[in-house]
Protein backbone atom coordinates (compact mmCIF):
# COMPACT_ATOMS: atom_id res chain seq x y z
CA UNK A 1 0.00 0.00 0.00
CA UNK A 2 1.46 3.71 -0.89
CA UNK A 3 1.86 6.42 1.13
CA UNK A 4 -1.14 8.45 -0.76
CA UNK A 5 -3.47 5.69 0.02
CA UNK A 6 -2.60 5.19 3.75
CA UNK A 7 -2.72 8.60 4.30
CA UNK A 8 -6.75 8.54 2.81
CA UNK A 9 -6.99 5.47 4.64
CA UNK A 10 -9.34 4.94 7.61
CA UNK A 11 -7.16 4.11 9.14
CA UNK A 12 -4.79 6.80 9.03
CA UNK A 13 -5.85 10.07 8.52
CA UNK A 14 -9.45 9.26 8.79
CA UNK A 15 -9.69 8.23 12.20
CA UNK A 16 -6.81 11.44 13.46
CA UNK A 17 -9.86 13.76 11.99
CA UNK A 18 -13.03 12.21 13.57
CA UNK A 19 -10.98 11.09 16.61
CA UNK A 20 -10.32 15.61 16.84
CA UNK A 21 -13.82 16.45 15.96
CA UNK A 22 -15.14 14.35 18.99
CA UNK A 23 -12.73 16.59 21.37
CA UNK A 24 -14.21 19.61 20.25
CA UNK A 25 -16.98 19.41 22.13
CA UNK A 26 -15.01 18.90 25.57
CA UNK A 27 -13.55 22.15 24.38
CA UNK A 28 -17.66 23.68 23.86
CA UNK A 29 -19.31 22.11 27.02
CA UNK A 30 -16.15 22.94 29.34
CA UNK A 31 -16.15 26.88 28.10
CA UNK A 32 -20.21 27.35 27.24
CA UNK A 33 -20.57 26.78 31.37
CA UNK A 34 -18.22 29.81 31.59
CA UNK A 35 -20.74 32.08 29.58
CA UNK A 36 -23.67 30.45 31.45
CA UNK A 37 -22.01 30.78 35.25
CA UNK A 38 -22.75 34.70 34.99
CA UNK A 39 -26.53 34.22 34.19
CA UNK A 40 -26.96 31.94 36.69
CA UNK A 41 -26.12 34.06 39.36
CA UNK A 42 -28.01 36.76 37.68
CA UNK A 43 -30.86 34.90 37.21
CA UNK A 44 -31.16 33.19 41.00
CA UNK A 45 -29.27 35.30 43.29
CA UNK A 46 -30.40 34.12 46.51
CA UNK A 47 -29.46 30.79 45.83
CA UNK A 48 -26.41 31.47 44.44
CA UNK A 49 -23.41 31.74 46.24
CA UNK A 50 -19.39 30.44 45.53
CA UNK A 51 -20.01 26.76 47.15
CA UNK A 52 -22.44 26.03 44.13
CA UNK A 53 -20.59 27.81 41.52
CA UNK A 54 -17.57 25.47 42.58
CA UNK A 55 -19.66 22.52 43.05
CA UNK A 56 -21.39 22.89 39.08
CA UNK A 57 -17.57 23.55 37.67
CA UNK A 58 -16.11 20.50 39.43
CA UNK A 59 -18.49 18.34 39.29
CA UNK A 60 -17.37 18.37 35.37
CA UNK A 61 -13.71 17.75 36.30
CA UNK A 62 -14.93 15.19 38.58
CA UNK A 63 -16.52 12.97 36.26
CA UNK A 64 -14.05 13.58 33.72
CA UNK A 65 -11.51 12.17 36.17
CA UNK A 66 -13.90 9.02 36.67
CA UNK A 67 -14.01 8.51 32.67
CA UNK A 68 -10.48 8.90 31.65
CA UNK A 69 -9.35 5.80 34.29
CA UNK A 70 -12.44 3.38 33.34
CA UNK A 71 -12.62 4.29 29.62
CA UNK A 72 -8.51 4.22 29.74
CA UNK A 73 -9.30 0.60 31.27
CA UNK A 74 -12.11 -0.51 28.32
CA UNK A 75 -10.04 0.70 25.27
CA UNK A 76 -7.20 -1.62 26.59
CA UNK A 77 -9.01 -4.57 27.57
CA UNK A 78 -11.89 -4.28 24.64
CA UNK A 79 -12.04 -2.22 21.98
CA UNK A 80 -11.25 0.98 20.92
CA UNK A 81 -14.61 1.59 19.07
CA UNK A 82 -16.47 0.22 22.22
CA UNK A 83 -14.99 3.39 23.59
CA UNK A 84 -15.94 5.88 20.81
CA UNK A 85 -19.57 5.03 20.74
CA UNK A 86 -19.85 4.53 24.83
CA UNK A 87 -18.07 8.26 25.47
CA UNK A 88 -20.16 9.45 22.64
CA UNK A 89 -23.72 7.87 24.33
CA UNK A 90 -22.68 9.33 27.74
CA UNK A 91 -22.16 12.81 26.60
CA UNK A 92 -25.19 12.84 24.74
CA UNK A 93 -27.08 11.61 28.27
CA UNK A 94 -25.00 14.65 30.20
CA UNK A 95 -26.15 17.30 27.97
CA UNK A 96 -29.75 16.57 27.79
CA UNK A 97 -29.48 16.32 31.71
CA UNK A 98 -27.78 19.77 31.79
CA UNK A 99 -30.35 21.69 29.55
CA UNK A 100 -33.40 20.18 31.59
CA UNK A 101 -32.42 20.91 34.90
CA UNK A 102 -35.32 21.47 37.30
CA UNK A 103 -36.15 21.71 40.18
CA UNK A 104 -39.15 20.94 42.62
CA UNK A 105 -42.26 22.89 43.85
CA UNK A 106 -42.60 26.30 42.73
CA UNK A 107 -40.44 28.01 40.05
CA UNK A 108 -40.13 31.36 41.66
CA UNK A 109 -38.59 29.71 45.16
CA UNK A 110 -35.42 29.07 46.25
CA UNK A 111 -35.99 25.40 47.13
CA UNK A 112 -36.66 25.04 43.13
CA UNK A 113 -33.57 26.69 42.67
CA UNK A 114 -31.26 25.06 44.58
CA UNK A 115 -32.70 21.64 43.51
CA UNK A 116 -32.19 23.08 39.73
CA UNK A 117 -28.58 23.38 40.42
CA UNK A 118 -28.28 20.58 41.99
CA UNK A 119 -30.07 18.55 38.73
CA UNK A 120 -27.58 20.41 37.31
CA UNK A 121 -24.28 19.64 39.00
CA UNK A 122 -25.29 16.15 38.47
CA UNK A 123 -25.13 16.35 34.64
CA UNK A 124 -22.47 17.44 34.20
CA UNK A 125 -21.07 14.90 36.20
CA UNK A 126 -22.37 12.55 33.55
CA UNK A 127 -21.23 14.46 30.54
CA UNK A 128 -17.79 14.86 32.42
CA UNK A 129 -17.41 11.35 32.35
CA UNK A 130 -18.37 11.22 28.60
CA UNK A 131 -15.91 13.63 28.13
CA UNK A 132 -13.34 12.11 29.90
CA UNK A 133 -13.50 9.22 28.02
CA UNK A 134 -12.97 11.15 24.76
CA UNK A 135 -9.66 11.98 26.02
CA UNK A 136 -8.01 7.82 26.26
CA UNK A 137 -10.47 6.65 23.41
CA UNK A 138 -9.35 9.83 20.49
CA UNK A 139 -5.74 10.70 21.66
CA UNK A 140 -4.79 6.73 21.74
CA UNK A 141 -6.72 6.21 18.27
CA UNK A 142 -4.98 9.47 17.11
CA UNK A 143 -1.38 8.70 18.26
CA UNK A 144 -2.19 4.97 16.64
CA UNK A 145 -3.39 6.21 13.39
CA UNK A 146 -0.04 8.57 12.83
CA UNK A 147 2.09 5.70 13.17
CA UNK A 148 0.72 3.32 10.12
CA UNK A 149 4.50 4.57 8.12
CA UNK A 150 7.15 6.58 8.06
CA UNK A 151 5.71 9.67 6.37
CA UNK A 152 2.87 9.96 9.31
CA UNK A 153 5.77 9.65 11.93
CA UNK A 154 7.34 12.42 10.85
CA UNK A 155 4.42 14.52 10.99
CA UNK A 156 2.53 13.13 13.80
CA UNK A 157 3.14 15.84 15.98
CA UNK A 158 1.27 18.03 13.57
CA UNK A 159 -1.61 15.46 13.25
CA UNK A 160 -2.00 14.68 16.78
CA UNK A 161 -1.80 18.48 17.91
CA UNK A 162 -4.76 19.42 15.22
CA UNK A 163 -6.75 16.26 16.12
CA UNK A 164 -6.59 16.76 19.58
CA UNK A 165 -5.34 20.14 20.78
CA UNK A 166 -6.67 22.60 18.26
CA UNK A 167 -10.22 20.34 18.39
CA UNK A 168 -10.23 21.55 22.17
CA UNK A 169 -9.75 24.73 21.55
CA UNK A 170 -12.36 25.12 18.59
CA UNK A 171 -14.44 23.79 20.72
CA UNK A 172 -13.49 26.11 23.44
CA UNK A 173 -14.08 29.60 21.22
CA UNK A 174 -17.28 27.84 19.82
CA UNK A 175 -18.18 27.78 23.85
CA UNK A 176 -17.90 31.73 23.46
CA UNK A 177 -19.05 32.73 20.09
CA UNK A 178 -22.39 30.60 19.86
CA UNK A 179 -23.17 32.24 23.73
CA UNK A 180 -22.92 35.61 21.90
CA UNK A 181 -25.48 34.43 18.89
CA UNK A 182 -28.11 32.52 20.95
CA UNK A 183 -27.78 36.15 23.31
CA UNK A 184 -28.13 38.19 20.21
CA UNK A 185 -30.89 36.13 19.02
CA UNK A 186 -32.96 37.06 22.59
CA UNK A 187 -32.21 40.76 21.25
CA UNK A 188 -29.52 41.52 23.61
CA UNK A 189 -27.03 43.93 22.52
CA UNK A 190 -23.81 45.88 24.05
CA UNK A 191 -25.99 48.67 25.18
CA UNK A 192 -28.01 46.28 27.58
CA UNK A 193 -28.13 46.97 31.06
CA UNK A 194 -26.22 44.80 33.24
CA UNK A 195 -29.17 43.78 35.17
CA UNK A 196 -31.46 42.39 32.09
CA UNK A 197 -32.46 39.02 32.39
CA UNK A 198 -35.65 38.79 30.02
CA UNK A 199 -35.51 35.34 28.29
CA UNK A 200 -32.25 34.40 30.01
CA UNK A 201 -33.54 31.40 31.41
CA UNK A 202 -34.12 29.51 27.72
CA UNK A 203 -30.76 31.16 26.88
CA UNK A 204 -28.18 29.43 29.32
CA UNK A 205 -30.44 26.01 28.55
CA UNK A 206 -29.81 26.20 24.54
CA UNK A 207 -26.56 27.14 25.11
CA UNK A 208 -25.50 23.95 27.10
CA UNK A 209 -28.24 22.04 24.89
CA UNK A 210 -26.04 22.85 21.96
CA UNK A 211 -22.92 20.97 23.42
CA UNK A 212 -24.84 17.94 21.85
CA UNK A 213 -24.24 18.39 18.73
CA UNK A 214 -20.86 17.53 17.84
CA UNK A 215 -21.05 14.22 19.45
CA UNK A 216 -24.17 13.53 17.44
CA UNK A 217 -23.11 14.42 14.43
CA UNK A 218 -20.00 12.73 14.05
CA UNK A 219 -21.13 9.21 15.62
CA UNK A 220 -21.97 7.93 12.46
CA UNK A 221 -18.67 8.55 11.59
CA UNK A 222 -16.92 7.42 14.36
CA UNK A 223 -18.50 4.02 14.55
CA UNK A 224 -17.29 3.60 11.18
CA UNK A 225 -13.87 4.16 12.46
CA UNK A 226 -11.45 1.23 11.66
CA UNK A 227 -9.05 -0.13 14.56
CA UNK A 228 -5.42 0.91 14.26
CA UNK A 229 -2.98 -1.46 13.14
CA UNK A 230 -0.77 -1.29 16.53
CA UNK A 231 -4.37 -2.21 18.59
CA UNK A 232 -4.90 -4.92 15.75
CA UNK A 233 -1.63 -7.07 16.67
CA UNK A 234 -1.73 -6.30 20.18
CA UNK A 235 -5.14 -7.95 20.15
CA UNK A 236 -3.97 -10.84 17.85
CA UNK A 237 -1.14 -11.25 20.48
CA UNK A 238 -3.24 -11.75 23.35
CA UNK A 239 -0.68 -10.80 25.81
CA UNK A 240 -2.00 -10.26 29.36
CA UNK A 241 -0.39 -8.77 32.44
CA UNK A 242 -2.31 -9.81 35.23
CA UNK A 243 -0.65 -8.55 38.66
CA UNK A 244 3.08 -9.46 37.71
CA UNK A 245 2.68 -8.12 34.78
CA UNK A 246 1.61 -4.53 36.34
CA UNK A 247 4.24 -4.83 38.82
CA UNK A 248 7.01 -4.54 35.87
CA UNK A 249 5.26 -1.78 34.01
CA UNK A 250 5.38 0.27 37.16
CA UNK A 251 8.61 -0.54 37.95
CA UNK A 252 9.82 0.22 34.45
CA UNK A 253 7.78 3.31 33.66
CA UNK A 254 7.00 4.72 36.90
CA UNK A 255 8.93 7.74 36.59
CA UNK A 256 7.23 8.56 33.15
CA UNK A 257 4.06 8.10 34.66
CA UNK A 258 4.99 10.64 37.47
CA UNK A 259 5.80 12.62 34.51
CA UNK A 260 2.79 12.57 32.42
CA UNK A 261 0.45 12.94 35.15
CA UNK A 262 2.15 15.78 36.74
CA UNK A 263 2.68 17.82 33.85
CA UNK A 264 -0.80 17.43 32.42
CA UNK A 265 -2.48 18.43 36.16
CA UNK A 266 -0.20 21.41 36.21
CA UNK A 267 -1.39 22.38 32.87
CA UNK A 268 -5.11 21.94 33.46
CA UNK A 269 -4.69 23.81 36.68
CA UNK A 270 -3.87 26.87 34.92
CA UNK A 271 -5.32 26.67 31.09
CA UNK A 272 -9.03 25.80 32.65
CA UNK A 273 -9.43 28.20 35.22
CA UNK A 274 -7.98 30.93 32.77
CA UNK A 275 -10.18 30.03 30.30
CA UNK A 276 -13.36 29.23 32.41
CA UNK A 277 -13.05 32.65 34.68
CA UNK A 278 -11.87 34.88 31.70
CA UNK A 279 -15.67 36.41 31.52
CA UNK A 280 -15.89 36.55 35.07
CA UNK A 281 -12.58 38.74 35.21
CA UNK A 282 -13.08 40.58 32.42
CA UNK A 283 -16.18 41.90 34.44
CA UNK A 284 -14.35 42.12 37.40
CA UNK A 285 -11.93 44.76 35.94
CA UNK A 286 -14.78 47.05 34.43
CA UNK A 287 -16.09 46.84 37.73
CA UNK A 288 -19.03 44.79 37.40
CA UNK A 289 -20.54 47.18 34.68
CA UNK A 290 -19.86 45.38 31.56
CA UNK A 291 -23.55 43.63 30.06
CA UNK A 292 -23.63 39.84 29.37
CA UNK A 293 -22.65 40.80 25.97
CA UNK A 294 -19.67 42.96 26.44
CA UNK A 295 -18.60 40.78 29.17
CA UNK A 296 -18.33 37.21 27.09
CA UNK A 297 -17.61 38.92 24.16
CA UNK A 298 -13.98 40.32 25.35
CA UNK A 299 -13.73 36.41 26.53
CA UNK A 300 -14.70 34.98 23.40
CA UNK A 301 -11.59 37.68 22.13
CA UNK A 302 -9.47 36.58 24.62
CA UNK A 303 -9.73 32.31 24.11
CA UNK A 304 -9.07 33.08 19.93
CA UNK A 305 -5.52 33.47 20.57
CA UNK A 306 -5.66 30.01 22.14
CA UNK A 307 -6.19 28.70 17.82
CA UNK A 308 -2.77 30.28 16.82
CA UNK A 309 -1.24 28.94 20.02
CA UNK A 310 -1.80 25.30 19.05
CA UNK A 311 -1.03 25.82 15.40
CA UNK A 312 2.36 27.44 16.24
CA UNK A 313 3.18 24.24 18.97
CA UNK A 314 1.65 21.51 16.47
CA UNK A 315 4.33 22.17 13.90
CA UNK A 316 6.96 22.72 16.32
CA UNK A 317 6.39 19.53 18.14
CA UNK A 318 7.84 17.78 15.58
CA UNK A 319 10.50 20.15 14.79
CA UNK A 320 11.86 20.69 18.30
CA UNK A 321 10.39 17.50 19.76
CA UNK A 322 7.43 17.29 22.25
CA UNK A 323 10.12 17.28 25.29
CA UNK A 324 11.11 20.71 24.37
CA UNK A 325 8.17 22.07 22.97
CA UNK A 326 6.08 21.51 26.51
CA UNK A 327 9.19 23.30 28.63
CA UNK A 328 9.91 25.91 26.36
CA UNK A 329 5.74 27.25 26.99
CA UNK A 330 5.09 26.42 30.18
CA UNK A 331 8.48 28.30 30.96
CA UNK A 332 7.34 31.48 28.31
CA UNK A 333 3.32 30.93 29.94
CA UNK A 334 4.49 31.71 33.35
CA UNK A 335 7.00 34.68 32.38
CA UNK A 336 4.00 36.64 31.32
CA UNK A 337 1.59 35.37 33.72
CA UNK A 338 3.99 36.86 36.47
CA UNK A 339 3.76 40.18 34.41
CA UNK A 340 0.27 40.59 34.88
CA UNK A 341 -0.03 39.35 38.27
CA UNK A 342 3.10 42.18 39.21
CA UNK A 343 2.10 45.02 37.20
CA UNK A 344 -2.12 44.14 37.04
CA UNK A 345 -2.98 47.92 37.81
CA UNK A 346 -1.12 49.45 35.31
CA UNK A 347 -1.62 46.91 32.39
CA UNK A 348 -5.83 46.78 33.40
CA UNK A 349 -5.87 50.72 32.55
CA UNK A 350 -5.09 49.98 29.04
CA UNK A 351 -7.61 47.14 28.61
CA UNK A 352 -7.05 46.02 25.08
CA UNK A 353 -3.43 45.73 26.58
CA UNK A 354 -4.74 43.48 29.08
CA UNK A 355 -6.84 41.82 26.89
CA UNK A 356 -3.38 41.15 24.63
CA UNK A 357 -1.38 39.64 27.17
CA UNK A 358 -3.80 37.76 28.38
CA UNK A 359 -4.52 36.40 24.99
CA UNK A 360 -0.49 35.52 24.86
CA UNK A 361 -0.24 33.79 28.04
CA UNK A 362 -3.23 31.32 26.60
CA UNK A 363 -1.27 31.03 23.58
CA UNK A 364 1.65 30.36 24.72
CA UNK A 365 0.11 27.63 27.28
CA UNK A 366 -1.33 25.84 24.18
CA UNK A 367 2.06 25.81 22.26
CA UNK A 368 3.68 24.35 24.59
CA UNK A 369 1.81 21.97 27.24
CA UNK A 370 -1.66 21.86 25.36
CA UNK A 371 -0.35 20.59 22.04
CA UNK A 372 2.28 18.33 24.36
CA UNK A 373 0.46 16.40 26.91
CA UNK A 374 -1.48 14.24 24.91
CA UNK A 375 1.40 13.11 22.58
CA UNK A 376 3.45 12.30 25.45
CA UNK A 377 1.19 10.52 27.32
CA UNK A 378 0.48 8.28 24.52
CA UNK A 379 3.91 7.97 22.66
CA UNK A 380 6.03 7.00 26.10
CA UNK A 381 4.00 3.95 27.03
CA UNK A 382 3.45 0.66 25.02
CA UNK A 383 0.33 -0.17 23.10
CA UNK A 384 -0.31 -3.07 25.55
CA UNK A 385 -0.95 -0.46 28.58
CA UNK A 386 -1.56 3.00 26.70
CA UNK A 387 -5.27 3.41 27.43
CA UNK A 388 -4.38 3.12 30.93
CA UNK A 389 -1.81 5.65 31.39
CA UNK A 390 -2.56 8.01 29.15
CA UNK A 391 -6.19 7.92 30.78
CA UNK A 392 -5.05 8.17 34.17
CA UNK A 393 -2.47 11.23 33.38
CA UNK A 394 -5.82 12.79 31.53
CA UNK A 395 -7.16 12.11 35.17
CA UNK A 396 -4.41 13.52 37.01
CA UNK A 397 -4.78 16.80 33.98
CA UNK A 398 -8.59 17.07 34.65
CA UNK A 399 -8.09 16.67 38.73
CA UNK A 400 -5.43 19.53 38.50
CA UNK A 401 -8.14 21.20 36.35
CA UNK A 402 -10.30 21.05 39.33
CA UNK A 403 -8.25 21.86 42.19
CA UNK A 404 -7.53 25.07 40.17
CA UNK A 405 -11.07 26.10 39.71
CA UNK A 406 -11.65 25.68 43.09
CA UNK A 407 -8.23 27.56 44.22
CA UNK A 408 -8.60 30.22 41.89
CA UNK A 409 -12.08 30.90 42.86
CA UNK A 410 -10.78 30.67 46.65
CA UNK A 411 -8.30 32.87 45.98
CA UNK A 412 -9.85 35.77 44.25
CA UNK A 413 -12.74 35.95 46.97
CA UNK A 414 -9.59 36.34 49.83
CA UNK A 415 -7.94 39.30 47.66
CA UNK A 416 -11.23 41.04 47.39
CA UNK A 417 -12.01 39.83 44.02
CA UNK A 418 -8.48 40.98 42.72
CA UNK A 419 -6.94 38.66 39.66
CA UNK A 420 -3.50 39.52 40.52
CA UNK A 421 -2.74 36.13 43.00
CA UNK A 422 -4.65 34.63 40.48
CA UNK A 423 -2.18 35.24 37.57
CA UNK A 424 1.40 35.07 39.95
CA UNK A 425 -0.04 31.56 41.22
CA UNK A 426 -0.65 30.06 37.88
CA UNK A 427 2.45 31.50 36.72
CA UNK A 428 4.50 29.52 39.79
CA UNK A 429 2.20 26.54 38.44
CA UNK A 430 3.39 26.51 35.10
CA UNK A 431 7.11 27.14 36.09
CA UNK A 432 6.99 24.26 38.25
CA UNK A 433 5.22 22.48 35.05
CA UNK A 434 8.71 23.16 32.73
CA UNK A 435 10.42 21.92 35.25
CA UNK A 436 8.66 18.75 35.80
CA UNK A 437 8.98 18.27 31.70
CA UNK A 438 12.56 18.12 31.68
CA UNK A 439 13.42 16.23 34.30
CA UNK A 440 10.61 13.26 34.11
CA UNK A 441 9.69 13.30 30.41
CA UNK A 442 12.17 11.73 27.81
CA UNK A 443 12.10 12.64 24.03
CA UNK A 444 10.53 9.11 22.59
CA UNK A 445 11.45 7.24 19.40
CA UNK A 446 9.02 8.05 16.54
CA UNK A 447 8.27 4.72 16.07
CA UNK A 448 6.03 3.11 18.96
CA UNK A 449 6.68 -0.43 18.35
CA UNK A 450 10.03 -0.24 19.79
CA UNK A 451 8.56 0.62 23.19
CA UNK A 452 6.24 -2.55 22.55
CA UNK A 453 9.37 -4.53 21.94
CA UNK A 454 11.28 -2.99 25.05
CA UNK A 455 8.08 -3.78 26.95
CA UNK A 456 8.01 -7.65 25.39
CA UNK A 457 11.30 -8.44 25.86
CA UNK A 458 11.44 -7.02 29.76
CA UNK A 459 7.93 -8.96 30.69
CA UNK A 460 9.60 -11.98 29.16
CA UNK A 461 12.82 -11.42 31.09
CA UNK A 462 9.95 -11.47 34.14
CA UNK A 463 8.41 -14.63 33.13
CA UNK A 464 4.86 -13.10 32.61
CA UNK A 465 5.08 -14.14 28.97
CA UNK A 466 6.63 -17.04 27.37
CA UNK A 467 7.04 -15.38 23.86
CA UNK A 468 8.02 -12.42 21.75
CA UNK A 469 4.35 -11.73 20.96
CA UNK A 470 4.69 -11.62 16.97
CA UNK A 471 6.19 -8.84 14.79
CA UNK A 472 3.07 -7.30 12.91
CA UNK A 473 3.40 -4.26 10.38
CA UNK A 474 0.93 -2.09 8.31
CA UNK A 475 2.54 -3.65 5.39
CA UNK A 476 2.00 -7.43 7.18
CA UNK A 477 -1.97 -6.67 7.45
CA UNK A 478 -2.42 -4.99 4.05
CA UNK A 479 -0.68 -8.18 2.41
CA UNK A 480 -2.78 -10.77 4.28
CA UNK A 481 -6.44 -8.44 3.99
CA UNK A 482 -5.20 -8.84 0.42
CA UNK A 483 -5.16 -12.56 0.62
Amino acid sequence: MDESSSLGGKGTSFTVIWSGVALASDGYNAQALGSVLPILKKLYPEAWSTTVKSRISTAYYVGVCLGAILFGSLIDNTSRKAGVVSATLLMLLGVALCSGSSGTGSKDSLHWAQGMFWMLSVGRGVLGIGAGGEYPVCSVNATEAGDENDRLRRRRGLLVGLAGCTSIDFGIVMGGVVPLIVLAAYGYRPSTPADETVHLDKAWRIMLGLGGVIPLSVFYFRWKMSTTTAFERRKRDGTSLGWRGWWVVLNVYKWRILGTCLSWALYDAVAYPFGLFSTTIVDQLSDGKSGLISSIGWSALINSFLLPGCLVGSYSMDYFGRRNTQAAGFALSALVAFVLGGALDEIQSIFPLFVVLYGILLALSEAGPGVATILTSAECYPTLVRGHLLGLSAACGKAGAAIGTVAFSAIQDDLGGSTKGVFLVGGGFSLLGAIVTLLLIPEMSRDLGEEDERLNKLLIQAGVIQRTPSSYSFEDSQSEEKC
